[in-house]
């Protein structure tokens, strides 16, 4: 090895050792004789003194030559720095290395931003130069926890029987809520390969195939619009289980969690976890994924509202929606009216017709639909709520499906605007009782929720086609602060309930045998009951690291619009490559 020991590494106790050390330098000082450096990799910083008096001529010249982020090799003795340089901030800071011999490995050259983890850089200009950004120690500990995290879920899967499998990259495309990234094959011309949204499909053939317990560090790739906590690439902690209930599924992730959360965080998990369904998650969050963190449930007001005569309410109300409410204490000196407005104009964003308020100042309560309303109606009204002076409620009126992702949004923005969320607290969540299918007004038919291989709840097997909006399915989703990190489910392993449901869904028995065929017919054979999930191991990191995206955590992110700014790709192809797939681009007419 060109080094003896990692520069972090060192301690007094190798005081008299001679050693050699390789890394960047992070900063350089010259004294006029005495340069100082402090030499910087993976494992952290020491400094280094190159002496005019115990280098070569030919080595102290190329040492005052040296440039911040060059790669150089030094060789000497760690003795003890006098105690007025000791440097409390690094670990290695009462020691440094006198350097006798110096090697420059590779002179950098002038750097397109600094690298200090204190120096604010945008991210387009990080992400473009991503081979310097990943230098700063932030995001190397952001890796290293990754690291740690799959580590200890391999050991804990291993210990309990499962079985690493790897599933193919180049599969069938079947439909799985996104679009797919396809690929196509020259061998079989106008046929396409599909990259896996997930490996949903094979892990339950590998439950007919008797394997019985599989996991994977499986990862996958859905073509879909990004956001801070989505990539188009991501990777996902797998794992699917024979004979076993939702109870074993939901007790296994709960298990890895707790021992991840130990002995990567220091951090004791109480278990089990908190259980609510999408139901009651909906009503009091506006979301199957809230952030329990802190209060502000949304309230139903429709009943209380009803015989008021405000047109936005009666509306909504004889229309089969409802009034719902978010009541925010002590909040009347931040939401001001201007803040009201922004707060009004995001839920229009999101869909609905705007937000409706009772702002309580110093002064008499201040309501936006006051005109309709006499003193004792609004003074009724602020009771059933519980408002006090200095408090703030929020309105909306509309269909449920308008109301509760808009309050549940609002709710999200107070929590951050007003500092309701507590620092370094994990509150996880599940969620159970998803309905099954969802109304596609763009089709103008039902869609799975999750995936077509879910097994309803038994006592909705008969609301399968006379009423499906009442099936509710075997499906639970894990959340942590508000953030979705597993999906999974008990799946269907009878093939004539498997076919039932995609006719359910809309699809024809051609449709059935040219995109599911063969797993039907695996079915016909003998499927063990199973089920299983899929945990989101980027999201999972990124809440442990006290991340704000997926792009801190992995190490060569997209940006939103799906491209990757370092290489510059997606890129076209070379017209030959696309001759021998037989792909011809049609460009769009100049109109």
């Amino acid at each position: 090895m060109m080094r003896t020991d990692y520069c972090g590494a060192l301690r007094e106790k190798d005081v008299g050792r001679t050693v050699t050390a390789a890394g960047w330098v992070q900063t350089k000082r010259d004294m006029g004789g005495v340069i100082f450096i402090d030499l910087k990799d993976r494992e952290g910083t020491l400094q280094v003194v190159l002496g005019q008096q115990h280098l070569t001529p030919e080595d102290f010249a190329a040492a005052e030559k040296l440039r911040n982020q060059s790669v150089i090799q030094v060789t000497g003795n760690i003795r003890i720095r006098s105690a007025d340089t000791y440097n409390p901030r690094l670990q290695t800071g009462t020691i440094e290395l006198m350097a006798e011999k110096l090697v420059v490995l590779s002179q950098a050259s002038q750097l397109p931003f600094d690298l200090d983890d204190n120096v604010q850089v945008r991210e387009d200009l990080r992400l473009k130069y991503r081979y310097l950004d990943l230098r700063r120690s932030s995001l190397y500990q952001n890796l290293k926890t990754r690291h740690k995290l799959v580590r200890v879920v391999e050991d804990f899967l291993d210990e309990r029987g499962f079985l690493n499998v790897e599933t193919p990259m180049l599969c069938k495309s079947t439909p799985e809520g996104a679009r797919d990234y396809l690929v196509p094959s020259r061998v079989h011309p106008g046929s396409f390969y599909a990259l896996p949204q997930s490996p949903q499909i094979y892990k339950q053939l590998l439950m007919v195939g008797g394997i019985d317990r599989y996991y994977q560090i499986a990862r996958c790739f859905r073509d879909e619009d990004l956001r801070a906590d989505r990539q188009p690439e991501f990777t996902q902690i797998d794992l699917e289980m024979s004979f076993a209930t939702q109870e074993d599924i939901m007790a296994m992730n709960e298990g890895f969690i707790k021992r991840v959360f130990k002995e990567v965080l220091g951090l004791e998990i109480a278990l089990p976890m908190h259980r609510m369904t999408y139901a009651d998650a909906m009503n009091l969050y506006g979301s199957d994924k809230p952030d329990t963190r802190f209060g502000m449930e949304i309230q139903n007001v429709s009943e209380t509202v009803r015989e008021l005569p405000v047109p936005m309410f009666s509306a909504a109300l004889e229309f089969g929606g409802s009034v719902r409410a978010l009541v925010a204490k002590n909040a009347a000196t931040v939401l001001s009216r201007k803040e009201i407005d922004k707060l009004t104009e995001h839920a229009k964003g999101i869909g609905a017709k705007g937000l409706a308020y009772i702002r309580w100042t110093e002064d008499a309560p201040s309501c936006s639909f006051g005109k309709f309303l006499d003193e004792n109606q609004l003074n009724s009204l602020i009771s059933a709520l519980c408002l006090q002076k200095g408090d703030v409620a929020l309105f909306c009126a509309d269909k449920n499906k308008v109301v509760l992702p808009t309050l549940g949004a609002i709710r999200t923005i107070l929590g951050k605007k007003l500092d309701l969320i507590p620092e370094g607290k994990f509150n996880f969540l599940w969620i159970t009782e998803f309905p099954f299918f969802e109304w596609n007004e763009d089709t103008n038919h039902w869609d799975a929720m999750h995936h077509p291989f879910t097994m309803p709840l038994e006592e909705c097997l008969p609301y399968l086609e006379s009423d499906p909006g009442k099936v509710r399915a075997l499906c639970y989703d894990m959340v942590l602060n508000g953030t979705e990190l597993l999906s999974g489910s008990i799946r269907i392993t009878d093939w004539q309930l498997q076919e039932r449901m995609f006719r359910a869904l809309g699809l024809t028995e051609e449709d059935i045998q040219r995109k599911f065929g063969f797993l039907v017919e695996a079915y016909k054979y003998g499927a063990p009951p199973h089920g299983g999930s899929g945990m989101g191991l980027d999201r999972l990191a990124m809440v442990m690291c006290g991340a704000d995206s997926l792009r801190d955590v992995v190490a060569f992110p997209k940006v939103q619009n799906a491209s990757e700014l370092m290489s510059q790709c997606p890129s076209p192809a070379d017209p030959a490559d696309l001759a021998a797939l037989g792909i011809t681009l049609v460009q769009e007419q100049e109109k």
